[in-house]
């Protein structure tokens, strides 16, 4: 309902994402709003990966996420950005759910023992 009273039906999907961004900005937390063709400058990119501008260069030019130049100046697609970062999520989720269950099956998980006494 807007503030004049007038009321838009919302979509479950959007209904979703307007209440976490609410959320976050209740909590003092910034919120961007952009479409997934936006073009980033690579310091861009980097911020929002949370690494460092030449990573994400050396992350360009062994063609782990597509870039454009636009003269000298490498541009990146926040689809591609956000693409490779969701793709990383699952690969590291994968890999420690790989040691998990190695762990388990090698009983790594009952050989501990309680700490001992060091006083």
């Amino acid at each position: 309902m807007g503030p004049d009273g007038s009321e838009v039906e919302v979509p479950d999907e959007l209904y979703g994402v307007l209440c976490d961004a609410v959320a976050a900005l209740s909590q003092g937390m910034a919120v961007s709003i952009a479409p997934h063709n936006t073009m980033l400058t690579t310091q861009e990119a980097a911020d929002l990966l949370n690494i460092s501008r030449p990573t994400l260069v050396r992350l360009l030019t062994e063609g782990e996420i597509p870039f454009t130049m636009r003269g000298r100046h490498r541009r990146v697609m926040l689809r591609d950005v956000l693409d490779y970062r969701e793709r990383t999520r699952r690969e590291r989720r994968q890999t420690l759910d790989d040691m998990a269950a190695e762990g388990e099956e090698s009983g790594l998980y009952d050989a501990t023992s309680l700490p001992r006494e060091t006083r």
